[in-house]
């Protein structure tokens, strides 16, 4: 060969040599690249399960306010959100018909009081005559007879016109209680049955908060537990309330039990207002909360990958899940107080990967606050 040939020849596994040695490096450089991974720190336990229903607060006793006869409502007297002291009338009706027959009542019983009398003077001289063996034992019999149908029949008319008096009387609807007006369900001019509801009252003293909660957690939910609450018009208002009664049946139409929680005497309290009750769930163990992109699914079990601080690399990890919250997944077990959690990102993670701590804001696991990932320098 000659000696160009030979020069070509080297100029050629030179240049192969560089080829080669470029590809190298752009691998080396490629392995090098550290990814950025955003994580969470897990901080203390969290309680159980939060549920919360917002309601209304109510009054426990509620009065519904009926007419005892019926009639034509001539006036009314209150109006809602009112006032009312028990005894104070709130509505009234026509009682024409009713006084028509008190005087009729009236006149019924001056005639059996007439009665009474004439079978009196009756009895004395069947009695005189009989004394003097002028009339038979059965004639003064007779006599007596009919002087006790005729009181009987005065005492007859008497309670005819104490009924006709009391219709009268309920002609006059009056609150039985202290409290305020919460419904009016009739107007004047019309014309009410006895025992249809006219006027609503609430009775004063004891309030409570009134939530429906659906069937899947009414289970949670007994006479005596004690409950938070909270009330939108007083943000740091909070009381502890009890629960008083829970609905032995669902609502038909929304399929959801009716829970009453009895509240402490508290002069910021105002029916109408708007509330929340707040428990935990019994029998849920404490936990962690974790964003949901942090939980990831390895051979079918539930891992989340963490960060190792001294050596940035990321392993996976198995937890046990308690459920799913507002703000993100509960972890029960697998993790303990200061873990490195990767927050985002997990479908690229693999065991042993080198990261890189993402220099933002992240989220506390197990807590509400917010705060800064830790990163290694």
């Amino acid at each position: 060969m000659s000696v160009v040939g030979l020069g070509k020849l080297g100029v050629a596994i030179v240049a192969v040599a560089a080829i080669l040695s470029g590809c190298t490096e752009e691998k080396k450089a490629a392995e090098q690249v550290i990814r950025p991974v955003k994580v969470v720190e897990v901080k203390a336990r969290q309680a159980g399960p939060l549920l919360q229903y917002s309601g209304s607060i109510r009054a426990r006793t509620e009065v519904p306010l009926g007419f005892r006869v019926d009639g034509k409502i001539s006036e009314r007297l209150v109006d809602v959100g009112q006032r009312v002291k028990a005894g104070q009338p709130v509505a009234r009706i026509d009682v024409t018909d009713y006084e028509l027959s008190v005087r009729q009542a009236e006149a019924e019983l001056a005639s059996a009081e007439k009665q009474v009398e004439i079978s009196q003077l009756a009895l004395k001289r069947a009695e005189t005559l009989q004394s003097q063996n002028i009339t038979s034992q059965s004639s003064l019999e007779q006599a007596q007879l009919a002087s006790r149908q005729a009181i009987a029949q005065r005492d007859a008319a008497q309670s005819s016109l104490t009924q006709a008096k009391n219709r009268v009387g309920y002609g006059v609807l009056s609150s039985d209680v202290d409290g305020i007006v919460t419904a009016v369900n009739a107007e004047a001019g019309q014309v009410v049955a006895a025992g249809t509801p006219v006027i609503r009252v609430a009775q004063d003293g004891a309030k409570e908060i009134e939530v429906a909660v659906p069937e899947a957690e009414i289970r949670q939910f007994s006479p005596g537990k004690s409950v938070k609450t909270s009330f939108w018009a007083d943000g740091n208002l909070a009381l502890e309330g009890k629960v008083r009664e829970v609905a032995g049946s669902a609502d038909q139409q929304s399929r959801t039990f009716t829970v009453r929680v009895s509240l402490p005497d508290n002069p910021a309290l105002r029916l109408g207002m708007t509330a929340t009750i707040s428990t935990e769930v019994s029998g849920s163990a404490p936990g962690f909360v974790l964003p949901l992109a942090a939980l990831a699914k390895q051979d079918g079990k539930s891992i989340v990958w963490l960060v190792d601080p001294a050596s940035s690399k990321v392993q996976p990890h198995p937890v046990q899940v308690d459920g799913f919250a507002e703000d993100g997944v509960r972890i029960a077990d697998g993790l303990k107080a200061g873990d490195l959690v990767v927050a985002a990102g997990t479908q690229f993670m693999q065991p042993d990967l080198q990261v890189k701590i993402y220099e933002g804001e992240g989220q506390t696991a197990g807590g509400a606050s917010t705060a800064v990932a830790p990163s290694k320098s």
